[in-house]
């Protein structure tokens, strides 16, 4: 049985990517260090998988530790990297503690692993900022990225690339995720933000449960079918099998070559209003929201062609916006009733 690291694995995309890894036949070993997420996600995933996964606390920005645990652990055949900070705002306030975490965590498993494994890394649309052509593709070019956590991505996936070119035995997918959203159809798991939600669905579901005041949609002016901003919105569940797509091309050593970037998404944009919509058709819940001003830094509109995922990853996005949005406020539920 494989066996794949997952860094970062109790947070909203980790912990569902570890189900599914789980699913799909693979032994999982989990490292993190509850910087963003709860311990007591390790057992939400027992609850789902009947098994508890193997879990390990480890700061990765320390080296020597990293070191010692990747000569510890000779029997890892891949790894998937999500642990980062990724609040847009603090990265905005506190970019240092963006640049320093991001970076040397990264580094530091890249090292210890002395450049040979198979490596999925956790990256973003935002690479792309305002595309000049849509739906974006992975051709597309990168952009000036407008928060110091986009930065550490884009300069991330140039890392990982330069260091490729020069280290046959790495193999890397780097995947883009656009707007991950949802939670997993038993509601044991899901997005569990820290403090007031910097993203819409999050602060949907606590503003329907009574945790929040009205939503805000900011602008209703942009040059899109109703005026708000536009994202192309996929299912948590949809995006974690996707890495074990990821994992699977890399075992199989299906790529020409060994660096390989693909998009994630549904391929088509909701607006914030059709979500606000979409929300109160799956739930029948209604929402209070007020029209504000547009917000700095927001592009307006952005989805992905996700041609090369389905083709080269044999992988598609299935769950629709109802689907995302009916998990999402059961979670939220599950939550009043089993506060974390």
């Amino acid at each position: 049985m494989a066996k794949i690291l997952v860094t970062g694995g109790t947070g909203f995309i980790g912990s569902h990517t570890v189900v599914e890894l789980h699913n799909a036949g693979y032994e999982v070993l989990i490292v993190d260090d509850f910087s963003n997420s709860d311990p007591k996600i390790l057992d939400q995933i027992q609850s789902i998988i009947g098994i508890r996964p193997d879990f390990i606390n480890l700061d990765l920005c320390d080296e020597a530790k990293v070191k010692a645990f990747v000569t510890e652990h000779t029997d890892i055949t891949g790894v998937i990297h999500f642990a980062a900070f990724k609040a847009v705002g603090e990265s905005v306030q506190q970019p240092l503690k963006y640049y320093r975490n991001n970076f040397y965590s990264l580094l530091n498993l890249i090292g210890a692993f002395n450049s040979s494994t198979d490596f999925v890394f956790s990256s973003s649309c935002t690479v792309y900022g305002q595309p000049d052509v849509l739906p974006v593709t992975e051709e597309a070019p990168t952009k000036k990225a407008e928060s110091p956590y986009g930065n550490t991505k884009q300069i991330a996936e140039e890392m990982l690339q330069e260091i490729c070119a020069v280290s046959p035995a790495l193999n890397v997918i780097s995947l883009r995720y656009f707007n991950p959203v949802g939670a997993h159809h038993t509601a044991l798991i899901g997005e569990l933000p820290i403090g007031v939600p910097q993203n819409l669905v999050p602060f949907i579901t606590q503003s329907a449960i009574g945790k929040r005041g009205p939503i805000t949609v900011f602008g209703n002016d942009y040059n899109t079918p109703d005026g708000s901003a536009v994202r192309d919105y996929i299912h948590v569940v949809d995006l974690a099998k996707a890495h074990v797509a990821a994992i699977k091309r890399l075992e199989d050593k299906k790529a020409e070559t060994n660096y390989e970037v693909f998009n994630l998404g549904t391929g088509k944009g909701s607006s914030v209003l059709q979500i606000i919509a979409a929300f109160e058709e799956s739930t029948g819940e209604k929402l209070n929201y007020a029209i504000g001003p547009r917000r700095e830094g927001d592009v307006e509109q952005v989805w992905g062609d996700v041609t090369k995922s389905t083709k080269d990853l044999g992988w598609t996005a299935a769950l629709d916006i109802n689907e995302m949005m009916l998990s999402a406020w059961n979670w939220e539920k599950y939550l009043k009733d089993n506060p974390f």
